[in-house]
């Protein structure tokens, strides 16, 4: 898969498949479009694209307020739409004077003088332009006079996988993680990397990487217990781990910001400052205050025991995934 920047940037000597989208998660409700973007490109001997836009119109347009998480980082999507198999990927800047372009503006700048599609799929309720002013029916007209067809992606396609970015985050904010894996067709993925922590888990036999994630806009988890995959900067192998992310009220987490602390399984090395990639997999429990450390041992015993096996009886992710 190609990547390119700027919708003028883009080339292909090969006729052009085109959709538009955010294609947050990348779930199979958008591999489904890719498939049929495919299917048509193959159709007229022609390359599949899909244009995008960094960063998310919601943090340009409402920067104090857009409340925003996203399933993907860009590279993860990338990662994953290139597995998907799109030939092309446009990601392409959005500004407060692009958010301006008036509907025929954005289709000739993007489409017409840009990417040059032979053909656009989109859903009916697609808009775009100022103020989202462009519908459906006037993209088919513009396309008639750029040059271009308009397919409207069928409502079957979406309607059969019943899924959407919306209902995985969902599914993620109250810690369903085998349901969002189930809709994402892989683990939900978490990029953090290690910072210092108190050591305590260490003093309990369990010492844990205290993890920093750097995008913000990265949705993680509800507070709990994870069995996870988790794969060291620069290392190829997964390994089972588990995770608990939450204000650690058993021992003294007054200040209620989150922590994300990941306990390899089969042990690990000493890591500051280096990356942990997470794959998750399943939740075990929720996060609960007990009435001591000896009670907190105690479960983390048992906690370990249910995240081995059931670790045991999955698939350990791909080194692609």
């Amino acid at each position: 898969m190609k990547v390119h920047f700027n919708a003028s940037d883009f080339k292909s000597e090969a006729p052009v498949v085109l959709t538009v989208g955010t294609f947050d998660g990348v779930h199979i409700g958008h591999r489904a479009v890719i498939d049929l973007l495919k299917r048509r490109a193959r159709e007229i001997g022609g390359e599949s694209v899909l244009l995008t836009f960094h960063p998310h119109p919601r943090t340009v347009l409402h920067p104090e307020q857009h409340q925003l998480k996203l399933l993907n980082t860009i590279s993860e999507q990338k990662s994953l739409l290139r597995d998907a198999g799109l030939d092309h990927l446009v990601i392409h800047p959005f500004t407060e004077d692009f958010s301006r372009k008036t509907p025929l503006e954005y289709v000739r700048d993007l489409f017409a003088d840009g990417i040059k599609p032979q053909k656009v799929i989109i859903g009916y309720d697609h808009r775009f332009g100022r103020n989202r002013e462009g519908s459906f029916d006037s993209l088919i007209n513009l396309g008639k006079v750029f040059g271009f067809g308009v397919e409207e992606l069928p409502a079957q396609t979406i309607e059969e996988t019943k899924v959407s970015s919306t209902k995985v985050r969902e599914a993620l904010q109250v810690g369903h993680v085998a349901q969002a894996r189930t809709w994402l067709s892989k683990p939900y993925p978490l990029l953090g990397r290690v910072k210092r922590g108190e050591q305590l888990g260490r003093k309990l036999g369990y010492p844990t990487a205290n993890l920093e994630i750097e995008n913000p806009l990265k949705l993680i988890p509800a507070c709990g217990v994870y069995a996870v995959f988790a794969r060291l900067e620069n290392e190829e192998s997964w390994n089972p781990a588990m995770v608990n992310i939450g204000t650690r009220p058993t021992v003294g987490g007054t200040s209620g910001e989150e922590q994300i602390e990941v306990h390899l399984l089969n042990g690990g090395r000493q890591c500051y400052d280096e990356l942990i990639d997470l794959r998750f997999m399943k939740r075990i429990r929720d996060e609960v205050q007990f009435d001591g450390l000896i009670a907190l041992k105690r479960q983390l015993q048992q906690d370990e025991a249910n995240v081995r096996s059931y670790l045991e009886t999955v698939e350990v992710p791909s080194t692609s995934a």
